[in-house]
């Protein structure tokens, strides 16, 4: 079907910023409701585009193909497949539920709202790109903006300096949010000029002539070229997924970052990292795929151990839910290494289910700090008392968390792991579990101490349940995480026929060798 739909869907969010900006800073309804209005075309978009596409058909779909700098073969060609339409939903949907969160901002509130929506225009590009160049410059929109919305709106309390980066704090005299901001920006610039090698050293092995995904795909590189250049693409957007050793970004810029933003940090930056893993690094270099698989599915599994071990040591309900991400993304990264179609279906589900899982959690996060004024589990107790909702919905975000059945949580992390055991990496599986049994004790000790518990050692006077637009995030994302988890087949339909063609690029020519005599 041949429309500009994707085109609405990416420029919608960018087009609304423009209106924003020529809107007076005094006009505060306004700046909300031009927001509220790119949202909304976006997410509705993102429904039809999903909604309209052939699952018996698969492959690519509604492609539109615009000549950006022909003399280079670059592209503006757009177009949704199995993954994508998913995760355009999943944009749309934090997209939305973070402008309702974001409704209470006060401080430059139009700047503020600016940079919401040209982020998650870079976001929508990166699911729908078909030209490798394109895929990069809406990846890099997307990530940038994150540095200046945490720097000025983010949460003025002090990160203590970590390792290497101790000279950042020394160097620009900067604590706090300000550091939590440089050492996310310092890190996935890092990790950008992986991606921008491992991007070039593809084009000009494919001939020079083209950044097509496709015509990239379909290039025979040489196994010592695909060996090589892998490890850059799994690290460079690893770094954004919060693969280890280089997580430590976004404990820090989870905490930092002010309730809109970590929705969509977590919710949604965070899952372009782990699928330009597979779209770019497994699908269009099988061979490297598989031969450093090991040591993804090794380093995965570390993931989620490790950030599951973090998470229970936290006492700050943000770096809580901050290193649990750390740990739920591991556990998409490790359905990425097993190479079948059930870890494959399951990381993809995982990005959605972790995607409305957290953005529902640091909208709750949200509002319990606007109340309460801090994020010490130790200091809060029986909060269910006054907030009988926040409490309902955030304890649906814990169960979901550690996988309860009926949840979304469960289906993606019981295919993966039913993934890791089908590829013989029995190992992998192992780590998995103990780690949803390593959620389930730190997630319910926070949900019983912060609502369920005795009263506060503190006086809270402003302790309410939310109020008017505050409502409509926790509604939607809630709702999604008790769809998903009784009806997976909502998504499912559209994410195997994916899965299945991208795992059939990436085995085939295992499949060939093993035909020949």
């Amino acid at each position: 079907m041949n429309s500009h739909l994707l085109s609405i869907i990416v420029a919608a969010p960018a087009i609304a910023a423009l209106f924003v900006m020529l809107t007076p800073q005094t006009a505060k309804l306004a700046i909300r409701v031009w927001s509220l209005i790119g949202a909304t075309i976006s997410f509705a978009g993102s429904l039809v585009a999903i909604r309209s596409y052939d699952t018996a058909l698969g492959g690519l779909q509604r492609v539109e193909d615009y000549p950006l700098v022909p003399s280079m073969g670059v592209h503006l060609k757009l177009a949704v497949d199995g993954w994508g339409g998913p995760l355009l939903v999943l944009t749309g949907v934090i997209l939305f539920a973070g402008v309702l969160a974001s409704w209470t901002v006060k401080t430059r509130d139009r700047e503020f709202f600016v940079l919401l929506l040209v982020l998650t225009a870079g976001v929508f590009g990166v699911f729908v790109s078909q030209d490798l160049l394109v895929f990069f410059l809406f990846y890099e929109i997307a990530v940038l903006p994150m540095y200046v919305l945490i720097g000025i709106w983010g949460s003025s309390h002090k990160v203590p300096p970590k390792g290497p980066f101790k000279f950042v704090w020394k160097l620009f005299d900067i604590g706090g949010k300000q550091y939590a901001a440089m050492k996310l920006t310092l890190m996935l610039l890092v990790g950008s000029a992986a991606i921008m090698a491992a991007l070039f050293v593809m084009y000009l092995k494919a001939g020079g002539t083209t950044f097509d995904l496709g015509v990239l795909g379909a290039t025979k590189y040489d196994r010592q070229t695909q060996i090589v250049v892998f490890p850059l693409v799994w690290l460079g957007f690893g770094t954004l997924a919060g693969v280890f050793p280089f997580h430590t970004w976004s404990p820090d810029g989870h905490a930092s970052a002010p309730t809109a933003v970590s929705m969509l940090h977590a919710g949604v930056l965070m899952k372009l990292g782990a699928f330009g893993v597979m779209r770019i690094g497994m699908v269009i270099l099988p061979e490297g795929a598989r031969f450093w698989v090991p040591v993804v599915g090794a380093v995965a599994a570390i993931n989620v151990l490790y950030g599951a071990f973090a998470a229970m040591s936290q006492t700050d309900l943000k770096y809580i839910i901050a290193y649990s991400s750390v740990s739920h993304m591991g556990i998409v990264m490790l359905g990425a290494a097993t190479l079948t179609p059930a870890g494959w279906n399951g990381a993809v589900f995982q990005m959605v289910a972790h995607g409305i899982m957290t953005g529902l959690f640091f909208a709750l996060v949200g509002l319990v700090y606007e109340r309460a004024h801090t994020r010490a589990i130790l200091k809060m107790g029986g909060f269910a008392n006054v907030m009988p909702a926040v409490a309902a919905f955030f304890t649906l975000g814990c169960l979901s968390s550690l996988g309860l059945p009926g949840t979304a949580g469960f289906v993606s992390e019981f295919m993966v792991f039913l993934g890791a055991w089908k590829s013989g990496h029995y190992l992998w599986a192992i780590p998995g579990v103990l780690g949803a049994f390593v959620t389930a004790i730190y997630v319910l000790r926070a949900t019983r101490t912060i609502f369920w518990g005795e009263g506060p050692s503190h006086d809270f006077h402003e302790l309410s349940d939310p109020k008017k637009t505050e409502w409509g995030a926790l509604v939607i994302l809630g709702a999604g995480l008790v769809i998903l988890g009784f009806w997976p087949r909502l998504i499912l339909d559209y994410i195997e026929p994916g899965s299945v063609e991208h795992l059939g690029k990436v085995l085939a020519p295992v499949a060939t060798l093993a035909r020949l005599p």
